[in-house]
């Protein structure tokens, strides 16, 4: 069984919200909703100054915090490592949203209804790429089995010596170059 996660180099990403913007209508989000975030951190020294653009959005953690204070259970993990939400669960205690410590967790204020990425799971399943992954127009992206040492992600997290956003917080299964 293959454990899903992401590489992405903040080196490529030019922040142009095409992962925002896909990730929104896969999942058929209103405007005022995303899955995807993104933070911009000024780097170097004047005038060797460079502005790096970080996408975030749900890091699929081994341990996931938001998945061990759900009191219904509606967060879960899959067995490929997908970090999921059951929507007839939620009761929108809003305990998984506190728990998250990337900010992750939104609520549709219309159904109270907490959610987030979900590595396309259902393109996934299909042999798919996750919709933010394909449509990347910097190449920023790669998705895959994170088990597998002979797969793109993984060649691409030793190359780049690729880190968890906050290695302190867990193992997360997104893996950035910066």
């Amino acid at each position: 069984m293959a454990r899903y996660g992401m590489f992405i180099d903040t080196k490529k990403c030019v922040g142009c919200y095409a992962c925002r913007v896909t990730c929104q209508m896969q999942n058929e989000l209103p405007v005022e909703i995303s899955y995807i975030h993104f933070h911009e951190q000024e780097t170097g020294i004047f005038p060797n100054v460079r502005n790096e653009i970080i996408p975030v959005q749900c890091q699929h953690c081994e341990d996931a915090p938001c998945e061990t204070v759900c009191p219904t259970k509606a967060t879960y993990t899959t067995e490929d490592g997908i970090v999921l939400m059951d929507e007839d669960k939620c009761i929108g205690c809003k305990y998984c949203v506190v728990a998250c410590p990337y900010g992750a967790r939104t609520q549709d204020h219309h159904t109270g209804v907490i959610n987030k990425c979900r590595f396309c799971a259902d393109l996934v399943a299909e042999g798919k790429q996750p919709s933010c992954v394909s449509t990347c127009i910097s190449d920023a992206r790669i998705f895959g089995d994170l088990d597998d040492p002979n797969s793109e992600v993984s060649k691409a997290i030793v190359k780049h010596n690729a880190q968890p956003l906050r290695p302190d917080l867990g193992k997360s299964k997104i893996y950035y170059a910066r």
